[in-house]
């Protein structure tokens, strides 16, 4: 059976270079000081890291479908698509829109047109506010070689800054606006429209921002037989609850970003009932969820195997490191 094969990256600050001519006076004045010295070297070097890496997921054929986030714009998205593209052959098309999130980082998608299509009128930003900013959930219902509609939903929710629990009423904002979306999907486009929800939700898939507000569970009999309210299955409770990287061992990663050396379980997939019944003509595969931890040298060699950042925006730079998150993998299963 065929399958689509779906990534998911915090890529960490990948942005346009200092006194970049895409960038708007605004945003120049808040990122500032913090791209001195972000030349057009280091931004080739950071891509290329990327690049590398992206290449060679899902044993060297790459995904399918990438999803992004922290792209300052369409500019920097393209030149990572092209630069993937000299390694793999993928002839990726991007799917980008600007946000006024403060620090100017978006969420962005990667996909192979000959495997989807994105028609006029399929791409939907929803705004997630918070008083320090805001960030996005961008919606993007691909049509499939087959014609069925497939809402994928790419999430950066807001972040901890300021204390996790001080900023926990954003992320149940941005769980309420992923719920709210997800029915409606179903509405407009059929209650039998599978759903993929991938992102960095800043929370873990325990938190009530995810559990009671975006409605998901790691129970797959909740998600099979919820009734009038949808639910979503979090494909991330297995590694989580095991304690062990997917198809991996104890010392491997266990989380996708690491904070005051505890793994935290940040970067998701979630999928909705029309993805985990058994005929689905698009179907999640749980068993194939992992966390990319290749190349070695991505995994930090000290007591805890925490991501090798690559730093910029007013943090050291590292040209041999990457980013502050793991991205994750996963394939889907197509039916006829």
């Amino acid at each position: 059976m065929a399958a689509i094969r779906v990534a998911w990256w915090n890529v960490e600050n990948l942005l346009d270079v200092e006194g970049s001519p895409r960038r708007t006076e605004k945003l120049e004045r808040v990122l500032g000081a913090s791209l001195e010295g972000w030349t057009a070297a280091l931004l080739d070097r950071k891509v290329d890291r990327l690049a590398s890496v992206v290449a060679g997921m899902h044993g060297g054929r790459g995904p399918d479908l990438l999803g992004v986030c922290e792209v300052e714009n369409e500019h920097v998205l393209r030149l990572l698509a092209e630069a993937v593209r000299s390694r793999s052959g993928r002839p990726y098309r991007v799917v980008h829109a600007d946000t006024s999130d403060r620090r100017g980082i978006d969420v962005a998608f990667l996909y192979d047109p000959d495997l989807l299509a994105v028609p006029p009128d399929a791409v939907f930003q929803h705004v997630v506010m918070r008083r320090t900013g805001t960030r996005e959930i961008l919606q993007v219902n691909f049509r499939t070689r087959a014609g069925t509609t497939w809402a994928v939903f790419g999430n950066h929710w807001p972040s901890r800054s300021g204390g996790r629990w001080e900023s926990a009423a954003y992320r149940a904002v941005a769980g309420e606006t992923l719920a709210y979306f997800h029915q409606r999907a179903l509405e407009v486009h059929g209650p039998r429209t599978p759903v993929l929800a991938m992102g960095d939700f800043n929370d873990e898939p325990f938190d009530a921002s995810l559990v009671q507000h975006a409605l998901s569970t790691r129970q797959r009999a909740k998600v099979l037989n919820a009734s009038s309210t949808p639910r979503l299955w979090n494909l991330m409770w297995p590694p989580l609850g095991s304690g062990e990287a997917p198809g991996g061992s104890s010392s491997e990663p266990t989380g996708t970003f690491y904070f005051d050396n505890f793994a935290n379980m940040l970067d998701q997939f979630l999928v909705n009932r029309n993805m985990v019944t058994r005929g689905s003509v698009l179907r999640a595969v749980p068993e194939s969820v992992r966390i990319v931890h290749e190349p070695e040298d991505m995994v930090s060699t000290g007591v805890y195997p925490s991501p090798v950042r690559f730093g910029g925006a007013g943090k050291p730079v590292n040209p041999d490191g990457y980013a502050d998150h793991f991205p994750i993998t996963m394939e889907v299963s197509v039916g006829e």
